[in-house]
């Protein structure tokens, strides 16, 4: 797919979650909108091996969406590729496939999650196993919020995941700086969060997390990564991203949409979509 059509998909993505969660009348859209970009650079820029026909391929690679209250925005990829029909996506929260948390039994989804603090160990072991059964095709991808890395059981998976080589391993902190109640810095303070991860003996790097050709050629080039540690990739992002009144708006981090501000922000998306036509 080319980058002209990776920031259309972008924002084709954040128009279904935006209806999703118009239709649910809650959820947290400031924090799905920070990382559809890396989502998009996964699963369409030819990096995340899957089948949507058959979710429990064996030399699938595996993705886990650890903060998962922004579950709605792995649904919105999930349904686009074909995981489950679409119109599910305008059933969110009312007792049907799709909840608030992604879930194991939904396709496409590897482990429940939204528990923060719980996915690292999880994809840590599911990457030992891999190591361990020699299937050196298969990686596994996670993303974490910063918010996530206050939890103690992140720095434990780390560690394990760190002793352990876990060569096939890439955590991705969506690193927006938001959380329910404001800056993560003023809250409890996680800079220098490169250092911190590197202290934790992985190699970490940083990037634009809204810059889909940067995010894409950084994971491609996972390929060549001989420095046996995981790969912890943080990524800059701003949360809300893609609608100008929810940009670096904690407010934006859960609830409802009313009628003007869903018109307001459909129009911004779909006008910024035309402009990749």
């Amino acid at each position: 797919m080319t980058s002209k059509n990776l920031n259309k998909k972008a924002q084709q993505i954040r128009l279904d979650i935006l209806l999703a969660i118009k239709s649910a009348k809650k959820g947290h859209i400031g924090g799905s909108y920070s990382i559809v970009d890396i989502l998009v650079a996964l699963f369409y820029g030819g990096i995340i091996k899957f089948d949507a026909t058959n979710p429990n391929w064996e030399k699938r690679d595996r993705f886990i969406l650890s903060k998962g209250h922004a579950g709605v925005a792995i649904y919105a990829v999930l349904a686009d590729l074909g995981f489950f029909p679409k119109e599910e996506l305008g059933f969110l929260n009312n007792g049907r496939m799709l909840g608030e948390h992604p879930d194991q039994f939904i396709p496409g989804i590897e482990s429940v999650s939204g528990s923060l603090g719980h996915g690292l160990p999880i994809a840590a072991g599911m990457a030992l196993a891999d190591k361990l059964d020699k299937k050196t095709n298969r990686k596994t991808f996670i993303i974490l919020g910063d918010g996530e890395c206050y939890e103690g059981s992140v720095w434990e998976g780390a560690n394990f995941a760190s002793h352990h080589r876990l060569d096939n391993l890439c955590a991705i902190i969506d690193r927006n700086s938001l959380i329910t109640h404001g800056s993560t810095e003023d809250i409890n303070a996680l800079e220098p969060m490169i250092d911190k991860w590197r202290a934790f003996g992985w190699d970490a790097y940083e990037i634009d997390a809204h810059n889909i050709d940067d995010l894409v050629k950084f994971f491609s080039s996972l390929e060549d990564n001989t420095s046996k540690k995981p790969v912890a990739l943080i990524a800059k992002s701003v949360k809300g991203k893609g609608v100008s009144f929810m940009e670096n708006n904690a407010s934006w981090h859960h609830g409802g949409i009313d009628d003007q501000k869903f018109n307001a922000a459909e129009k911004e998306l779909k006008s910024k979509g035309e402009k990749n036509d």
